[in-house]
């Protein structure tokens, strides 16, 4: 396998998981790059400890307590295993295999972001679910999991915010004109996942002259990539404006860069792409 080339889809069986397998599918056979099913199993919490009963019930009851919860344990996990298996044998039947250069199944344990810095040098893409949603922008919490995963890997991460995939017809680059935006279009340039896809800069706002000449610098280095694309200043907020905007534009991905944008500065940590993530209808997909 080389270095970089291969798109995961993180399932965990939630109600995203047919979504990240789709979307991984979809993003697979854009780049033709080979693609991973990987599902983690997170170490269960261990059964509570039975105290010190042998006064009362017998120190040969309390070992027969402790073989039985040491079976209980045994038991769930043979049970974890089994409905994984048939967790990645399930998603195995969503992917034409004829359609990308290989597919790999992978099962593994512990916490999922240790498991994807183990796999980022073979990763291009990393799909995942979100599973919290929110009604309003302010003081929302990101799905924990996704939170980890985006602030520690530095392979680009591709969010499913709803239960169901549709293939973007375009994308919106949401850009503020800090180096953290121009680094998110310069990844764009050289992208074949968008190639081909109408695009739009999106800025939030009331942009200085100075900020509405970055837009226009970004549009004219994307345009000389070959992209088609406008740019669209809109009021408001980002985590306002932005959700709002891309439920006029159909089927399309929003790209944010991590860790950067001055309003969208507070990224992860903040509540703009908290926001973002969990407000939005489309794919997110946050580039380091």
């Amino acid at each position: 396998m080389n270095k970089h080339d291969t798109v995961f889809a993180c399932i965990d069986g939630l109600a995203t998981t047919h979504a990240v397998v789709d979307g991984a599918f979809w993003a697979a056979e854009r780049v033709q790059a080979p693609m991973a099913l990987l599902h983690t199993l997170e170490r269960p919490e261990p059964m509570p400890p039975v105290g010190d009963y042998s006064g009362v019930i017998g120190m040969g009851a309390q070992d027969v307590l402790l073989q039985r919860l040491n079976t209980l344990d045994e038991e769930r996990g043979q049970v974890a295993q089994e409905a994984a298996r048939r967790l990645l044998a399930e998603a195995q039947t969503r992917v034409d295999t004829e359609r990308i250069p290989s597919l790999q199944v992978l099962l593994r344990q512990g916490d999922l972001t240790d498991v994807l810095l183990d796999h980022e040098a073979q990763a291009r893409l990393f799909v995942l679910g979100s599973q919290h949603r929110a009604s309003a922008a302010r003081k929302q919490r990101l799905d924990h999991r996704v939170e980890s995963v985006i602030r520690n890997v530095r392979q680009p991460v591709m969010v499913m915010t709803t239960p169901e995939f549709a293939a973007p017809a375009g994308f919106v680059v949401a850009f503020d004109g800090s180096a953290t935006a121009r680094r998110a279009v310069d990844a764009v340039a050289r992208s074949p996942l968008v190639r081909g896809m109408p695009g739009l800069l999106a800025m939030a706002g009331e942009p200085t002259p100075d900020m509405l000449q970055q837009l226009q610098s970004a549009r004219d280095q994307l345009t000389q990539a070959g992209f088609a694309m406008d740019t669209q200043v809109v009021p408001g907020l980002p985590e306002e404006a932005l959700p709002a905007l891309l439920q006029s534009r159909g089927n399309v991905l929003l790209v944010l860069g991590a860790y950067g944008h001055s309003r969208i500065r507070q990224l992860i940590v903040g509540s703009t792409t908290t926001a973002l993530l969990r407000l939005c209808t489309v794919p997110v997909m946050v580039l380091r």
